[in-house]
């Protein structure tokens, strides 16, 4: 199994930065990819970004692409998500996933991000 701890969340202003961290521990040598989604209240997970553990290739929601950017540390097993330009609409519960062999997805718990207009 994976374990994921998520931090960084937070309470800032539109227009603000924030950087949220995942850091994963257990069988971290299974990891084949991982990523970062997004719940807001009343609407479904979605997925914000993903990361290629081995390649590094990464892909983008439409709403966030020039605006965060999703980056890894293979040697201290971290993943991170680089949130610039925030708005309001970027409010929501954090969630980082891990993909790893045989197809199961393993779940954080979550980080609180707060934008205010």
């Amino acid at each position: 199994q994976v374990q994921l701890e998520e931090s960084g969340g937070g309470l800032v202003q539109a227009g603000d930065s924030l950087r949220l961290s995942c850091a994963a521990s257990g069988r971290t040598d299974s990891i084949t990819n991982m990523g970062w989604f997004r719940q807001a209240p009343g609407k479904e997970r979605e997925l914000v970004a993903s990361i290629s553990w081995r390649s590094g290739s990464t892909s983008y929601a439409d709403s966030v692409k020039g605006r965060f950017t999703i980056s890894k540390d293979n040697a201290r097993n971290r993943v991170y998500l680089q949130m610039n330009s925030l708005k309001p609409e970027d409010t929501a519960e954090y969630y980082c996933v891990a993909g790893v062999f045989g197809g199961n997805r393993y779940w954080g718990q979550g980080t609180q991000v707060t934008v205010s207009s």
